[in-house]
């Protein structure tokens, strides 16, 4: 108990109860705006933390995810184009209810859904992540290393495209980790000579440049889905809260499962928003007997199922982030660097160093819902004026920022540069279906990796066996070699139906044979 009061204490200081409140604004209206994401807006915010202590640090990125998660059902449900992935399934139900005079209502059951979502979110977090946090205090270095390469293999796998492309997406980034000094034995590698790259590549300015740079890139191109749009009017939020409110005895039973399903998911390293999202979504129709409005067609439920899933993936996702210092998703992997540049280390010890750093950001999680409760009742058409920002104004300034953070992390000319290659790199990257998050989380944990394998064998006299020896490291390494054997299976699947469907189609044009079949 003293430790949340501790948490309460630092959360209502002032500077982190005003930056609580900047992050969910911010978070809303970068939402909004179609074609932006919430990792992007962290990203962008990430530089201007480098000087704050950790409460009003973690209080402004929280804030952000928070403000995030709710924000994108405003262009969803609008103007009938999700504004972030969390809202991905949002507009099928939202656009019609707009068209249908209702918009105030479909406002009102988004953002009621996320705020209670995101409660339920914060009470699995609070219940579970100390528990937790205890079991994984028997970690030593050969668990460390066989955690992380689970975790990066998770994420490969739970990546859009194949798994193929998310190892080598994650090979990337154990490459550019690398670069730097040896941890053992402090020799140079691959710094060509160059000073500045002996302490290594920072991962800050590479964030920068993946998450802003390739989204600026797209949306300054003719045709892109920032052009100014007409939206309807929305001018009685309030009245649109106040008749949510008449409906959350028939959505409660759909929030608190689609919270679960949050949850779950958010747990689950590599996973994301838009699959809660969606399994919230589809739950909500599986169960729903004789709606008296259909799916697709101005559904109630089809509005709260994903939006209180993608809100409670929140309190999900900082679970596997605090504890094992792997993050579930593309915004706890930015949080996770920001706490490491705080000086923290993720992992199961922060609960037993750093306590009002952790127990400060559970109350900056609440303090968010409330901000975010606020939004919804009074700030609802001022952030709906948000979508019709034109991409020539907001693209440019995207830009601006992630040059000026990247140059902030050290005062290095290199670091814009190596902030605009990963720009490129992430647009190619994105262009070719290669997933993003899994070449982040492996310049992240690359160096933790290395070291807690190396250290291993250090221990084990230079026997890999020891991680084999030890029962957490193997259940690990056969979780692995399940899970890798069982994606390897379904891809061969997939390709060999592939290899069919291209030799029928042939068959059929030329009329001489038949497919075949494996």
């Amino acid at each position: 108990m003293e430790f949340f009061v501790q948490g309460i204490a630092v959360a209502l200081e002032p500077l982190t109860l005003l930056l609580t409140a900047v992050g969910v604004m911010f978070g809303i209206v970068i939402a909004a705006v179609p074609g932006l994401t919430v990792s992007m807006a962290v990203v962008l915010l990430l530089p201007f933390t480098f000087g704050m202590a950790s409460g009003p640090a973690m209080g402004l990125m929280l804030g952000v995810f928070v403000g995030g998660m709710a924000g994108g059902a405003i262009s969803a449900i609008l103007i009938n184009i999700p504004g972030n992935p969390a809202s991905i399934v949002t507009n099928l139900d939202g656009y019609p209810m707009t068209l249908q005079g209702r918009a105030d209502l479909a406002l009102g059951i988004a953002f009621l859904s996320s705020i209670l979502g995101g409660l339920l979110g914060l009470i699995a977090l609070v219940l579970i992540a100390p528990q937790l946090a205890d079991f994984a205090l028997l970690f030593g270095a050969a668990e460390q290393a066989a955690l992380v390469l689970l975790g990066l293999t998770l994420v490969a796998g739970f990546s859009e495209g194949s798994i193929v492309r998310g190892l080598a997406s994650a090979g990337i980034g154990l490459a550019i980790a690398t670069v730097g000094m040896d941890p053992i034995t402090a020799a140079p590698r691959y710094t060509f000579g160059t000073v500045a790259l002996q302490q290594g590549i920072s991962f800050i300015p590479v964030m920068i440049g993946l998450f802003a740079i390739p989204i600026a890139i797209q949306n300054l191109r003719p045709g892109s889905l920032m052009e100014p749009v007409t939206i309807p009017v929305v001018n009685n939020a309030i009245a649109g809260i106040k008749e949510a409110f008449g409906h959350l005895r028939s959505l409660a039973v759909c929030i608190l499962r689609s919270s679960a399903v949050g949850v779950v998911i958010g747990a689950i390293p590599g996973t994301g928003s838009a699959i809660a999202a969606t399994l919230g979504y589809q739950y909500a129709e599986r169960f729903s007997r004789h709606p008296k409005v259909p799916f697709g067609k101005g559904n109630p439920e089809g509005i709260s199922a994903p939006e209180a899933a993608n809100s409670a993936l929140t309190g999900g996702a900082l679970i596997p982030m605090l504890i094992l210092g792997i993050p579930g998703d593309p915004v706890t992997a930015v949080m996770l660097g920001a706490l490491i540049i705080q000086g923290l280390a993720p992992g199961p010890l922060l609960f037993q160093n750093n306590p009002d750093v952790v127990y400060g950001l559970f109350g900056s999680y609440g303090v968010a819902l409330v901000v975010l409760a606020a939004v919804a009742i009074f700030g609802i058409p001022l952030f709906v004026k948000t979508i019709k920002i034109p991409a020539r104004v907001l693209m440019p300034t995207i830009v601006l920022l992630s040059i000026i953070g990247s140059y902030a992390l050290s005062n290095s000319v290199l670091d814009i540069w190596i902030m605009l290659g990963a720009g490129v790199l992430g647009f190619y990257m994105q262009k070719w279906r290669y997933p993003i998050l899994p070449l982040l989380l492996a310049l992240i944990l690359g160096p933790i990796l290395e070291e807690q394998f190396r250290m291993s064998l250090i221990i084990g006299l230079g026997d890999p066996l020891i991680f084999f020896k030890k029962p957490i490291s193997l259940a690990f390494i056969i979780l692995l070699a399940v899970y890798l054997g069982n994606q390897i299976r379904q891809e061969w699947h997939h390709r060999r139906a592939r290899v069919d469907e291209l030799v029928g189609r042939a068959a059929r044009e030329s009329g001489t044979s038949k497919p075949i079949s494996s």
